[in-house]
């Protein structure tokens, strides 16, 4: 659902030409998918990278507890490091590397009271850890080389991936299940994945359009910076979670390392 609405937004704008899909402003693209078949091949392995992570993040969330599954998942900037190295031979200075230490501490801090090994849920999650990096590295890498805009790259992985994702869906029984909900033609649910699938949509562009101009790492480190305030949202609208002065100093250094990294960035270190 979440890629049918992002393509029907992407194909109704570039229609009323609002947008574009390549660099060039207003640039007429010549095929009636908006972008050339060169360039749907050229962000195959964009759509790849995609459908491997999807799945394995999706695997990962059942593996472990909660927090373990936090504090591992915060590891990902360093994966992302390595994986730009092997792909653009990307270097990053002591000051970049400092910050994400400090990152990957706070995580290990915050869920040093869950230390349960589970050697095949920790090996999901890092997997998870290594598909996200290799995917928004994929992201950095194809946007530099085919030409196309944040939209336009968006457009191709909605239509290399989508018609996968629902013969998967049929494949699996996923499809099946969804049909049979109780609720599905209710007027709540159908308002509610209507408001979903939208704000998936800009969650989507927000991150090619950061990791196009920025970089895969700073895209990580917004992800980590994320949930210091999902968490203090969360326990100020909810409530319920007990005070861990471990957790609290974990998250509290994975904020400081993300304000680091920022600085270093803005100052050019």
């Amino acid at each position: 659902m979440q890629m049918i609405c992002s393509c029907s937004f992407l194909y109704v704008l570039r229609r009323k030409n609002v947008i574009s899909f390549s660099e060039a402003a207003h640039g007429l693209d010549e095929s009636r998918l908006f972008v050339s078949y060169n360039n749907l091949v050229k962000t195959s392995p964009l759509a790849a990278a995609y459908l491997v992570y999807l799945i394995a993040t999706m695997a990962s969330i059942r593996g472990v507890s909660v927090p373990m599954y936090t504090t591992l998942r915060r590891t990902t900037v360093v994966f992302t490091m390595v994986v730009e190295y092997i792909l653009t031979r990307q270097k990053y200075t002591r000051y970049i590397v400092g910050s994400v230490a400090v990152i990957v501490v706070g995580a290990f801090i915050a869920g040093a009271r869950d230390l349960s090994f589970d050697a095949y849920g920790y090996g999901i999650v890092l997997m998870a850890n290594l598909t996200t990096a290799v995917y928004l590295a994929t992201i950095a890498r194809v946007g530099k080389t085919c030409g196309l805009n944040s939209f336009g790259l968006m457009w191709c992985n909605g239509i290399l991936c989508g018609p996968f994702l629902l013969l998967w869906s049929y494949v699996q029984g996923d499809l099946k299940v969804a049909m049979s909900f109780p609720d599905l033609l209710s007027p709540g649910f159908l308002t509610v994945l209507l408001l979903s699938s939208m704000l998936a949509f800009c969650l989507n562009y927000s991150v090619f359009l950061n990791t196009r101009l920025n970089s895969a790492l700073t895209q990580t480190i917004c992800g980590n910076l994320k949930d210091v305030f999902t968490i203090g949202f969360g326990w100020i609208l909810f409530g319920g979670l007990p005070f861990d002065l471990l957790n609290v100093i974990g998250q509290g250094l994975g904020f400081v390392g993300s304000g680091l990294y920022a600085y270093y960035k803005v100052m050019g270190k």
